[in-house]
């Protein structure tokens, strides 16, 4: 085992002097991998106060003066690319293209922020009233804080600190307890971009330390990524804080298939969006719903599903890696039980994967349900696994209603060769990202990810222009200037506005 994992504080890492540390482990293999220290009181308060300092010399600092930092550091990113692929593998368990995959998408959200100046630009309108002009500009916050999940140790950090950054502000990352190495690497290699010390700082720890920060005067600003219950304490606790908050939860992904739909592609589409990852993610779809004679397909996905198996991260032909814990796989195999007690019929089981050279890693198969209903547990739940549920629908409204009534509004995607179908599920469907022939619609960081429902709580979503909103506030300024040679107001002169 590696020795505890430092904090990042002031932009070095330091030993915290906690007694408490939480361990993190090869999902893998459950070896050890180091310990992520329970960040002291005194070490958070120590953190927000130099990041506030930070802050109050960085929001004066030119937006095209950033803008060339996160060049530099986007650079430092793709040169070490593999190297973060391979540690994020290590921790997480992901096989290596998808932990590369993970780095990746982060990646190109800081490119993004290259293009900051552009995205702060403000709004002008001239003679608003005879003589008058008004104008509008952001400005920075102050202090953010970071709550991020296992699942995405590097891409979700990097949606949230590089744009509250750009934007003018400082940030507090406080990754998940699970694979915090990651995160302190990202961090060390920010600094070494050039950017001002103690601009971001890392704490580790877990629900205490959350609390503690979440509710700390000195933060402006809460952004979260996790389970519904967590995701709706945390709004909860940072808006009764008086702070703003964007806090994104769970899903429950539907992907509807048309008569019309091209069959194989269609497999193969299903077959990575839902056992990809090990379906450790927000937009993985756990649902299929089979319109009309697709309900015949059934034998043909699970044959599809039946040749993916999970592996180690540096196995070629490991599709998908373990679950991040023994409690995580435990909790999976528990609800597929679920599923077969509620009378959902089992086309493939899962539970008892082994991979060969590793008997201690959390492994679950591809599993496959059919003949599930709305009113089952495991079509209710999130299960965060790789399983798949298949539902019937007579009809394109049929699928529309099982969606619309699901309470999660994440991600949706609709298989179809129709113009007209695809053009009525867009314009119906209550979900916040739609895919038209694409399994898993996550848009790139020019838009914004705009989960809806209980899968978001706030009101700005992550990356793009919405995310520089919630981490700007807008100063609206209305100018008169008197010409030296125009006579002066009298007294009851007034600018009338309306």
């Amino acid at each position: 085992m590696s020795e505890r994992l430092p904090l990042f504080l002031e932009g070095r890492f330091v030993q915290s002097s906690s007694d408490q540390s939480i361990p993190v482990t090869n999902p893998a293999t459950q070896a050890v991998l180091t310990e992520a220290p329970a960040a002291t009181t005194e070490e958070m308060d120590r953190a927000i106060a130099s990041a506030q300092a930070a802050f109050e010399q960085w929001k004066h600092t030119a937006p095209s003066a950033r803008a060339r930092l996160f060049m530099r550091y986007q650079q430092l990113l793709k040169d070490h690319h593999d190297e973060l692929g391979e540690l994020l593998a290590q921790e997480t368990g992901k096989n290596f293209e998808d932990a590369k995959g993970d780095v990746w998408r982060g990646i190109e959200v800081v490119e993004q922020m290259c293009n900051i100046p552009s995205l702060l630009m403000g709004e002008t309108v001239d003679n608003v009233a005879t003589g008058v002009d008004t104008h509008s500009h952001v400005q920075p916050l102050g202090v953010s804080l970071a709550i991020t999940p296992f699942n995405f140790p590097a891409m979700i950090p990097l949606w949230f600190f590089p744009t509250a950054i750009a934007a003018g502000n400082a940030c507090i990352l406080k990754p998940s307890e699970q694979d915090p190495m990651t995160p302190n690497r990202l961090a060390e290699l920010f600094v070494e971009a050039g950017f001002p010390p103690a601009l971001l700082q890392v704490i580790h720890g877990g629900k205490q330390q959350v609390q503690y920060l979440m509710e700390h005067e000195g933060i402006a600003t809460v952004s979260f990524v996790g389970s519904v219950p967590v995701a709706e304490h945390v709004y909860r606790t940072a808006t009764q804080h008086l702070k703003r908050a964007q806090c994104f939860a769970g899903a429950k992904n539907h992907m509807v298939v048309m008569p019309d739909a091209d069959k194989q592609q269609v497999i193969n589409n299903i077959v990575g969006a839902s056992v990809g990852a090990a379906g450790q993610r927000c937009m993985a779809i756990s649902v299929a719903v089979l319109v009309g004679e697709t309900r015949e397909w059934v034998t043909d996905i699970r044959q599809a599903l039946a040749q993916v198996h999970p592996g180690h991260w540096d196995q070629p032909d490991a599709a998908y890696g373990p679950l991040i814990s023994p409690a995580a796989k435990a909790r999976v195999e528990s609800l597929i039980q679920q599923g077969v007690d509620e009378g959902a019929t089992l086309e493939l089981d899962g539970r008892g994967c082994q991979v060969e050279g590793y008997p201690d890693g959390n492994w679950v198969g591809p599993t496959l349900f059919s003949q599930v209903s709305p009113d089952m547990t495991i079509y209710q739940e999130e299960i965060f696994g790789p399983v798949l549920c298949l539902v019937e629908a007579a009809d394109l409204d049929e699928a529309l209603t099982l969606i619309n009534n699901n309470p999660y509004g994440n991600g949706t995607s609709l298989f179809t060769a129709s113009g007209a179908a695809a053009r009525k599920f867009v314009s119906e469907v209550k979900v916040g990202q739609v895919g038209i022939n694409i399994p898993i619609p996550v848009p790139l960081p020019f838009f914004s990810f705009t989960g809806w429902r209980r899968s978001f709580f706030g009101d700005q979503h992550a990356y793009g222009k919405q995310a520089i909103r919630f981490f700007t506030e807008t100063k609206t300024v209305t100018s008169r200037w008197f010409d030296s040679g125009m006579p002066a107001s009298g007294p009851n002169m007034s600018i009338n506005l309306r």
